[in-house]
């Protein structure tokens, strides 16, 4: 891989990890235009997330404090509990089916990307008129129920142009958060599994040797993807706080489903 495709790739994670619009689906784009998808572009995507799990942790850092200093101090278990209710059905469909996805040719299809990301974007479109649970005051309400509801949401992310924090989002919407609350819910609730993934990582003697390999690559690309994170956040938490709506990145997703199939088609 070449030093620009490393920051290509880069941005594109750090930006699309958190803007909703599908990280994987924007990689597995970006990476057919650079030339194709290679046989160890899966190991690529599980270490990508080093860059943008450290974005996270530091933009949340009072807040992941907050949660500590309510566990050992003051005994204050709620949010924290929920944050794994929500992390557990994502874990047990990423080991069951995560490898017999990366290794399938039709999530890996555009066509599939493309479909996926234009279901997710006609949702967040038409958030206000689905039926949604009673309003919560914010994410610090959420019941054990409703905190499940987000897990098995999030357990879709595992499909390419699905988007992690596109369907964690929609799924806290319609559990009654608002965008704000939900947008924060989700973003915290990616941190076990972004956790796991990056362990998971390092575990198999094929990654670590991939590290060796492709260390300064990597570097360089989580290095971009940490930067282009953190304004991602700053960006994303920004507008839905304002406009408290979720349409703009759901056009953004018909659109560039619509030009890739387009592609598709012509091909």
């Amino acid at each position: 891989m070449q030093p620009y495709q490393s920051i290509i790739l880069g941005l594109t994670q750090g930006l699309t990890e958190f803007i909703p619009v599908s990280s994987s689906g924007h990689l597995e784009i970006i990476q057919n235009i650079l030339g194709g998808r290679s046989a160890d572009f899966h190991l690529f995507l599980e270490f990508i997330n080093v860059g943008t799990l450290l974005a996270l942790i530091i933009f949340y850092r009072q807040r992941i404090k907050g949660i500590i200093v309510d566990i050992f101090k003051n005994h204050n278990y709620k949010l924290f509990l929920n944050l794994i209710i929500t992390s557990i059905p994502a874990v047990i469909a990423g080991l069951l089916l995560s490898n017999f996805i990366e290794d399938s040719d039709f999530f890996s299809s555009m066509v599939v990307i493309a479909l996926a990301m234009a279901t997710i974007g006609i949702v967040m479109i038409n958030i206000d008129k689905l039926p949604a649970m009673s309003h919560l005051k914010d994410e610090n309400k959420l019941s054990k129920k409703r905190a499940l509801y987000i897990g098995l949401a999030q357990t879709l992310a595992l499909v390419p142009g699905v988007s992690r924090s596109g369907s964690t989002i929609v799924a806290g919407r319609l559990v009654g958060l608002d965008s704000k609350s939900a947008a924060d819910y989700s973003f915290l609730a990616s941190i076990p599994i972004m956790l796991g993934v990056v362990a998971k990582s390092f575990i198999s003697s094929t990654s670590r040797a991939y590290i060796a390999a492709n260390f300064n690559m990597l570097l360089l690309s989580n290095a971009v993807a940490f930067i282009s994170g953190l304004v991602a956040l700053q960006f994303v938490i920004s507008y839905i706080k304002k406009r408290d709506s979720l349409q703009v990145f759901g056009w953004y997703r018909v659109m560039l489903a619509t030009v890739v199939l387009i592609f598709e088609l012509l091909k």
